[in-house]
């Protein structure tokens, strides 16, 4: 069996991200967060539902392997990411792992979900305020993944917003007054501003400025952690 091919010492990084085949916001806002010159960042597209509901969230999972081998096969990738935090919670982060891993030659495998679960404890965040645009029962179990991987959501506020296309056209400062609402409401260590087709990257400096916690979204938690594990072992 040949051994898959690894990077040179100095070669630039290879990442591949897959992105929902609805997802307007997060191939801009990576392109800022990640610059050319630090990674070569490589796309593919799921096929998912004009809504976001757990039905379309669930009917993902079967698709994530064969959107995965649409990277480049003769890359071995530093890592991959799946641009989906409310599929990440509903259909697991393991499952997803596994998946993705099955159509694609990478080191490791993240989502929106671990990425942020990893900054905020390396922040050391304690109280997390979650600001979402789902349906309730999307934002729910977002929430839970969150609990279940031992953040505290100490309060969080739903947009209600199922349509995918409304979502990329959410204006940034009604995430920003809904995350000045949970700052209100609970003492928060840390604001995450969940998912990726929601526009967040140029409110995120100055809301942390005037809330005085670290403000996170989905888009800037992968692109921190997928960087960060360019370099892990």
């Amino acid at each position: 069996m040949t051994a898959p091919p690894t990077r040179a010492p100095g070669d630039t990084p290879r990442l591949g991200l897959i992105v929902l085949r609805v997802d307007e916001t997060i191939e801009h806002e990576f392109r800022t967060l990640i610059p050319a010159t630090q990674a070569r960042l490589h796309v593919t597209r799921i096929l998912s539902g004009d809504d976001l509901t757990p039905d379309s969230i669930a009917a993902m999972g079967p698709r994530l392997t064969d959107a995965a081998a649409l990277l480049p096969g003769a890359v071995t990738f530093d890592a991959v990411g799946y641009a989906c935090t409310s599929g990440t919670a509903l259909l697991g982060a393991d499952r997803v792992a596994d998946l993705v891993a099955q159509g694609v030659k990478t080191r490791h495998v993240t989502t929106p979900l671990c990425a942020a679960v990893a900054q905020i404890a390396h922040l050391g965040a304690g109280r997390v305020g979650l600001v979402s645009p789902y349906v309730a029962d999307v934002a729910e179990g977002v929430c839970a993944a969150f609990e279940a991987r031992g953040v505290s959501i100490a309060a969080s506020l739903s947009l209600e917003e199922s349509s995918e296309a409304a979502v990329a056209r959410i204006d940034p400062r009604i995430s920003a007054e809904a995350a000045r609402r949970l700052a209100a409401q609970a003492p928060l260590d840390a604001v995450f501003l969940s998912c990726t087709n929601l526009a967040t990257l140029d409110i995120l400096d100055p809301l942390s400025a005037e809330l005085g916690v670290p403000v996170l979204s989905s888009n800037q938690a992968l692109a921190w952690h997928m960087t960060r594990l360019c370099h892990a072992g």
